[in-house]
């Protein structure tokens, strides 16, 4: 394999869906600029609970209507699914808001606070008919598409050990939400979604986990190491730091070959993929932009009456945050009302 786009259907191609956006923040500025250059969608309305951000934001990249309050925005008939971009802590309260508005959903990552949670929204879901995904933009990217058929097809070998580090220095000024446990803050839900959900992806739900990290004054984690264990087979190892600047790199070794990703593995990257014994080879597979290729997946299952996605299923949003969940539990990190 030395070229992984084949694997991906072309967001370009995917049904058009008309999208409204909750929460115009950092992130939902990158969907509002990659959705309608990748794809044929558009972004055609956007909510806030300060009008004034959401005109500013719909001016900016060119979105035609702007709410006062995420109630009037799910109500407009003017779209087709909503994309949840507010901090974890509102993630439910937002999807089933939208969901009983009758509208479709795409949650960002974590999609909730807890498995609980996540449940909840699922539920709801299923009893609506209508389609819910977790926006985790990476299990559509062409390399993670190429990681999956270099584990699955055997072209590894058997899984010996999976590790995956995601670190970042960001704000720990105390009044930020990355500080505050009643709005999910620490590493594990921003940062450590990423490779847990990278090594679900690839070796599927493990026999155990264990946690080690270090706390925050107000209660979150800073940074912490977490193993999951696969019986006997794999070990997977992440270790997750929002305190300190740092490399993210990525190894997935086999008995008969290693894929490596140098810095920031969960963004559009090309693998360096070592047979046993044997030379390097690069496989393409960065391309421009990224988001687009979630959001094309969501069209193609609405249009087809889907529930969920096959590449990001309910199912494995919840085993992924019950890995979470143990992990805090075991951290002492407490989110009120998760």
């Amino acid at each position: 394999m030395t070229n992984a786009f084949d694997l991906v259907p072309d967001p370009a191609a995917a049904p058009p869906l008309r999208w409204g956006i909750i929460g115009p923040g950092g992130i939902a500025r990158r969907f509002a600029r990659e959705i309608p250059r990748h794809t044929a969608s558009v972004v055609a309305a956007v909510g806030s609970r300060e009008r004034g951000r959401a005109e500013r934001f719909a001016r900016e990249f060119g979105v035609d209507r702007a709410y006062g309050s995420y109630e009037e925005l799910v109500a407009d008939p003017g779209l087709d699914a909503v994309y949840i971009a507010s901090p974890h802590s509102a993630h439910r309260d937002h999807a089933l808001l939208a969901l009983e508005a009758g509208k479709p959903v795409l949650v960002e990552k974590a999609f909730a606070l807890s498995a609980r949670q996540a449940a909840e929204v699922f539920a709801a879901a299923r009893r609506l008919g209508l389609f819910c995904m977790e926006a985790m933009w990476s299990r559509f990217l062409p390399h993670y598409a190429a990681l999956r058929q270099l584990v699955q097809g055997g072209t590894l070998g058997e899984l010996r050990h999976l590790l995956g580090v995601h670190a970042q220095s960001l704000n720990l000024d105390p009044g930020w939400r990355m500080m505050n446990p009643a709005l999910g803050g620490g590493a594990l839900l921003d940062l450590g979604v990423y490779p847990v959900s990278l090594f679900h992806f690839l070796a599927g739900r493990p026999e155990s986990v264990a946690a080690c990290g270090v706390l925050a004054e107000t209660g979150v984690d800073l940074r912490e190491n977490l193993v999951l264990g696969y019986g006997q087979g794999a070990l997977a190892v992440a270790l997750n730091d929002m305190s300190a600047p740092g490399r993210s790199p990525l190894a997935v070794v086999g008995s008969e070959a290693r894929v490596d990703i140098d810095d920031w593995f969960y963004t559009p990257s090309d693998l360096l993929l070592t047979p046993r014994g044997g030379q390097p080879t690069l496989v393409a597979a960065k391309p421009d932009g990224g988001f687009q290729y979630e959001a094309a997946e969501a069209a193609r299952q609405i249009a087809a009456g889907a529930l969920e996605s096959p590449l990001m299923p309910w199912q494995a949003t919840l085993e992924v945050l019950e890995i979470l969940d143990e992990a805090r539990r075991q951290l002492g990190v407490e989110f009120p009302g998760a």
